[in-house]
């Protein structure tokens, strides 16, 4: 009955981590997958490691890995397919922190935004950067999107491990 609180304390903090990076998928502010991999590392420590063991956990780390990795070049190869200039790109990235600041709508309005912004002031072309704005959006929203699905993947093999 001792130790009993450090398994509940264990628990709920590989609970709330998982929370916190299945919120980080969308909250640019928060390191989504980082957060979900170390929920389940926190877990599978709870179990002793006996029921998610190491295949599990590498499994997910390059899951997490890949989230990151496909969530950085969506956004970018958005934007070169549109286009973009390095002005769109730093706009993109200025609107998206600017996001951070004024709710979830701005959390994906923002980026459009900003590339807007940054590819008029670079070309004077209001066609091009609605063009490159959206592109540069789309690739974002591409990213959040494989960041939420390989997020999912990652509690998903967890549950299945925890409970095979």
């Amino acid at each position: 009955m001792g130790a009993d609180w450090i398994v509940w304390v264990g628990w709920a903090g590989s609970v709330l981590l998982i929370g916190l990076g299945l919120a980080g998928t969308v909250l640019p502010a928060l390191p989504g997958p980082a957060l979900v991999l170390a929920g389940i590392v926190v877990g599978a420590w709870v179990e002793d490691f006996n029921r998610v063991g190491p295949v599990t956990l590498a499994v997910v780390a390059v899951l997490a890995a890949l989230s990151w990795l496909l969530d950085y070049l969506a956004g970018l190869l958005g934007a070169k397919r549109a286009g973009a200039s390095p002005q769109a790109l730093t706009g993109a990235t200025i609107g998206t922190v600017l996001g951070l600041f004024m709710g979830f709508v701005g959390i994906f309005v923002m980026p459009f935004v900003g590339a807007i912004v940054g590819e008029y002031l670079a070309r004077r072309d209001h066609g091009r950067a609605l063009q490159v704005g959206l592109g540069t959006w789309v690739g974002i929203m591409l990213g959040i999107v494989a960041k939420v699905v390989l997020s999912l993947v990652m509690v998903g093999l967890f549950v299945i491990a925890l409970i095979w």
